[in-house]
């Protein structure tokens, strides 16, 4: 459902017709699944919803909007109003540039590396693609969340694209991965473009706000882990990466 300041779209698309179409407000409770035509609403009326939406969220909707439910207008107002999400989010490493990229490109392992997923299965590789199904530990609705996604890394530009192949309530998710060398470290960078499907339980603003939240725990935690390895290779003596395992070999 759709939500603007606090109420139902719906309910805001049924007072603009109330107050500004002639709707029948009565009317429209005992038929909610009716069309607005249905309901009594001409091309009079239909020009007049159209101009308040188009002043109130600079969307325009279609001529045929007659054809369409209340809560369908609101669905289709809510689409067009939300803009994609988009979040960028970058943690300093302090670790070389080859072992961050080892290993937070070591997919297979990344049940060690995140503390959100509880499966990771390997489907495909293809020089540096990988194909794979994440599984994450139950939410506090004892649902078990599972996609497939794939990812290309580019060793030379340090650089890895991903989407999800099986997409869920995201009409696409796009993940861009950036890794620059900076004084004494790396700096890793995730940038997430995506769009909620109209049946998703949350728009696009509000999964903008759960990734921006999510994603800045899961670099903490990545942060951490990937500097405790370099710790340990250090005390070890060992070299930090071995620049011909960075190929994406673990991609």
């Amino acid at each position: 459902m759709t939500v603007t300041h606090g109420r139902p779209l719906t309910a805001e698309i049924t007072d603009i017709l109330v107050a500004h179409c002639g709707l029948d407000a009565d009317a429209a409770s005992r038929a909610p699944a009716a069309s607005l035509e249905e309901l009594g609403m001409d091309s009079l009326a239909l020009l007049e919803l159209s101009a308040v939406v188009a002043d109130r969220w600079q969307v325009q909707i279609p001529e045929q909007a007659g054809q369409l439910s209340i809560s369908a207008v609101a669905d289709l107002v809510g689409r067009r109003a939300d803009p994609p999400g988009h979040t960028e989010n970058s943690v300093f490493v302090d670790a070389p540039l080859t072992l961050v990229w080892k290993i937070t490109n070591d997919v297979a392992n990344w049940t060690e590396l995140f503390t959100e997923y509880a499966v990771v299965e390997i489907l495909h590789r293809d020089g540096h693609t990988v194909r794979f199904r994440l599984t994450m530990y139950p939410d506090e609705n004892g649902v078990a969340w599972s996609w497939v996604s794939e990812r290309t890394a580019d060793p030379v530009s340090r650089q890895v694209r991903a989407h999800r192949v099986e997409t869920g309530p995201f009409e696409y998710m796009r993940i861009h991965w950036r890794y620059t060398e900076e004084a004494g470290g790396t700096r890793m960078t995730w940038v997430q473009d995506f769009a909620m499907k109209p049946t998703a339980p949350v728009d696009n603003a509000a999964m903008t706000e759960r990734i921006n939240t999510n994603s800045v725990i899961q670099l903490g935690v990545i942060k951490d882990r990937v500097e405790r390895a370099a710790r340990q290779y250090a005390d070890q003596g060992r070299p930090t990466a071995d620049d011909q395992s960075t190929e994406a070999g673990d991609e």
